[in-house]
């Protein structure tokens, strides 16, 4: 199976700690978020755990266990914008992420991390000849490091509409410039842009929009093939091609607080949430309770047992 670490929070930059708990325990809990009172019990251990998948904007708190990571396959998505902090007020700056995306990648090789720009908005100071110029720097800071690079535009969800009042989508016409730009610079710099949630329309210019972490992201990764069982083969969202995977972060708890987000109703909301949060506990926030319950998750090995060698390199 995959575990999932990052479609809800940030675990790596705020939560390192208790991950490492839940490794060395070989346990973690997680609440239902529509059923509060419903909890899934997932073990962690190499045996049903084929990989653990990140999305970050900070993987630094992370860097110096990864030795307690090397039993589990593993899959990282950085993502790294231009962006200042009036869009991001507590990412840290943008060469230190992508000096720590470049020792992560020797470290577990470019095939396993991905870079995400995303995503792109448009303002007075976040021009399009802005956005191609910090993404060519980064493009090239990166190069050799990766051969992935997803985008999205950004969408006008109902927290984001609500923290962010003043953002609008990106015209059409616009995302086409940028797109075919984007391609352009990514193809100079050894890496595949892949689109997330935007349809088929980029694959006019050259983009793979076949989805960001798809089953063949991890079967790349894992270098072996994976047999899904019928209760995996779900689809994420309509617009999304992503495999659907265990998530065990919660949302409304990432402190890095982007005026964009999609999984944060309110500041205060977050430093709440964050302030119930135990290292030792196997929640992410707060504790068990004596009414809640628990059920043991559906864990079983992925892996094709028969020998196969995917044509990836």
């Amino acid at each position: 199976m995959i575990l999932q670490t990052g479609q809800r929070t940030d675990i790596p930059a705020f939560y390192t700690p208790w991950f490492l708990n839940r490794l060395r325990e070989g346990m973690v809990c997680v609440r239902n978020p529509f059923q509060p009172e419903s909890v899934t019990r997932y073990r962690i251990s190499p045996d049903v755990v084929d990989l653990i998948a990140f999305c970050t904007k900070n993987p630094l708190p992370m860097l110096p266990h990864l030795d307690l990571l090397s039993p589990y396959g593993q899959y990282w998505f950085i993502t790294i914008t231009p962006y200042g902090n009036d869009m991001e007020p507590n990412v840290p700056p943008k060469k230190v992420v992508m000096e720590a995306f470049r020792i992560l990648s020797r470290h577990v090789g470019a095939h396993r991390i991905g870079w995400r720009y995303d995503p792109i908005l448009l303002t007075e100071r976040y021009t399009p000849e802005f956005h191609l110029k910090a993404f060519e720097e980064m493009a090239q800071t990166l190069s050799g490091y990766t051969d992935t690079v997803v985008i999205s535009f950004v969408d006008l969800y109902e927290k984001v509409k609500s923290n962010f009042p003043a953002l609008r989508i990106v015209p059409m016409e616009q995302r086409r410039i940028l797109g075919e730009k984007m391609v352009k610079i990514a193809r100079d710099c050894g890496m595949t842009l892949r689109p997330c949630a935007e349809g088929q329309w980029l694959g006019a210019y050259g983009a793979d929009c076949s989805g960001c972490m798809t089953l063949k992201t991890f079967e790349r990764a894992l270098q072996t093939r994976l047999l899904l069982p019928s209760y995996a083969k779900r689809e994420n969202r309509a617009a999304c091609a992503c495999l659907l995977t265990n998530d065990i972060g919660s949302y409304n708890t990432c402190g890095h607080l982007c005026r964009y987000c999609y999984a944060n109703a309110s500041p205060d909301v977050i430093r709440s949430n964050m302030a119930h949060h135990d290292p030792a506990s196997p929640l992410l926030i707060g504790h068990l309770h004596p009414t809640d319950t628990i059920h043991d998750a559906r864990q079983e090995s992925w892996i094709d047992p028969q020998l196969s060698f995917l044509p990836y390199f």
